[in-house]
């Protein structure tokens, strides 16, 4: 209709990701949130447009689509779109496993943070979260978003004791390649291992020169390649390796081969 304002979009999931309660993507043309208090930490990127808010009672304008918003749980805050222009934002909504509740302090100090490695971290972690089945890349890019946050609310973890860094790492290999089918949290990982999740997934990079989570999903495509040229329909193949469905399968096989998984090893004679 001539002179409708244009719709706003939402979109929100919970993704099968310990310490995320809720994924939100959304698109504001204009709106103004009335003051409200979560009982998670609210971590935002904004995409376009500008927003301004008011945290405990001060107010903060977020302009710079290179910028973090971090709100913490419990305080009240408001927000609204300014300019005219609305806004996009991304919003990963964290559970104090993630980010303890004791640490609201700093970030009602100073919730902006200009802070361009951080923010590519939580770009990454929505990317693997737009993904049902890539929960250990999920998981391992959440740690690193973790370990940063931490580290600008002040409250960076121990050092972890000394040890033989390549002999963790491959005993993470070891580990991945016994679970290649059913997968390994990173969670489990750690316990097993008895490591600190970030210090774990880089001691394994160094080693070999891949992630982790990297690391599992090729082997995984190495045994769908082999069950395919045996004769196997993707979509059995596809639960037989590890990966959540046939699209899980055949995104990743694409990306790794340059053809889906029906079309590999067919050729004319």
């Amino acid at each position: 209709m001539k002179g409708s304002r244009p719709r706003s979009e939402v979109r929100a999931w919970r993704p099968a990701v310990a310490g995320i309660s809720e994924v939100l993507h959304a698109h504001f043309a204009e709106h103004a949130y009335p003051v409200h208090t979560h009982d998670t930490w609210d971590l935002m990127l904004l995409d376009d447009g500008a927003v301004d808010f008011a945290l405990d009672r001060r107010r903060h304008d977020a302009t710079d689509a290179g910028r973090v918003v971090l709100l913490p749980p419990g305080v009240p805050h408001d927000g609204r779109s300014v300019g005219g222009l609305g806004f996009r934002k991304r919003v990963l909504y964290l559970s104090t496993s993630i980010l303890p509740e004791r640490l609201a302090g700093p970030a009602v100090d100073g919730p902006i943070l200009g802070d361009a490695a951080l923010h590519e971290r939580v770009h990454l972690l929505h990317g693997a979260l737009r993904h049902e089945g890539d929960t250990l890349e999920a998981e391992s890019r959440l740690a690193f978003v973790r370990e940063r946050l931490l580290a600008h609310l002040d409250a960076r973890r121990p050092t972890p004791p000394a040890r033989t860094d390549h002999r963790l790492a491959e005993r993470l290999r070891e580990l991945l390649d016994s679970r290649v089918r059913t997968g390994l949290s990173l969670d489990e990982a750690t316990a097993v291992l008895h490591a600190h999740p970030t210090h774990l997934i880089r001691c394994f990079t160094r080693a070999y020169g891949l992630p982790p989570h990297t690391y599992l999903t090729g082997r995984r495509i190495d045994r769908a390649r082999a069950l395919l040229l045996a004769g196997e329909r993707p979509v059995d193949v596809a639960s037989e390796v590890g990966f959540y469905d046939q699209a899980h399968l055949s995104r990743h096989f694409t990306r790794h081969l340059g053809v889906p998984p029906a079309r590999f090893g067919r050729r004319g004679a």
